[in-house]
């Protein structure tokens, strides 16, 4: 998101990005996901795997750039916190707000069996929008630490986490689950 409306902030305001611009990205699909805007040159865009400190190397060898930290209102801060810890000049742009959806045309969650989240943010939209939600028997799956602690701090039981050594994925946790609840 935070890219799509960087470039599309550029494009409005007329402003040419350089050539010359580089890239650090948190991961490699998002570095992939840039083609959609710039040309893929390896000496321009680094990326890491899953987190900043995947790219403190390359971020120490530039030092001397001027970083630009494209993000969500609720992003994770411990990426400016990183980046202070080793004493980096950048400026944090919001490039976008993270906003509850309307899910009022839902009755009743515990029609579901599983819900799944991959973001505290969604984890806050349940919240807000079924304030007397109880759990119950519907189990609720979710994707990162993050979104697990926030889902904990609510009040609501871990069913099942992704990643875990067993299962990289979301939906290979979801099948090894379900395979497990078949047996019983």
């Amino acid at each position: 998101m935070a890219v799509d409306h960087y470039f599309r902030m550029c494009n409005e305001m007329r402003v040419t990005v350089p050539e010359s611009m580089k890239y650090f990205c948190i991961n490699e699909a998002t570095a992939y996901y840039l083609q959609k805007y710039i040309q893929y040159r390896k000496r321009k865009i680094f990326f890491g795997h899953q987190t900043i400190q995947d790219l403190v190397d390359v971020i120490r060898k530039n030092r001397e750039e001027k970083f630009l930290l494209p993000a969500a209102d609720v992003h994770k801060e411990q990426i400016c916190e990183f980046l202070d810890a080793i004493n980096i000049k950048y400026t944090k742009a919001v490039m976008y707000r993270t906003v509850s959806a309307d899910l009022s045309d839902i009755k009743n969650l515990n029609e579901f069996d599983i819900l799944a989240f991959f973001t505290p943010a969604g984890i806050n939209s349940l919240k807000q929008n079924f304030p007397n939600f109880k759990q119950g028997n519907t189990r609720i799956a979710c994707f990162g630490a993050a979104a697990a602690n926030t889902l904990k701090k609510h009040g609501y039981r871990l069913d099942i986490y992704a990643p875990n050594p067993k299962n990289p994925s979301m939906s290979g946790a979801l099948d090894e689950y379900i395979k497990e609840a078949n047996k019983r």
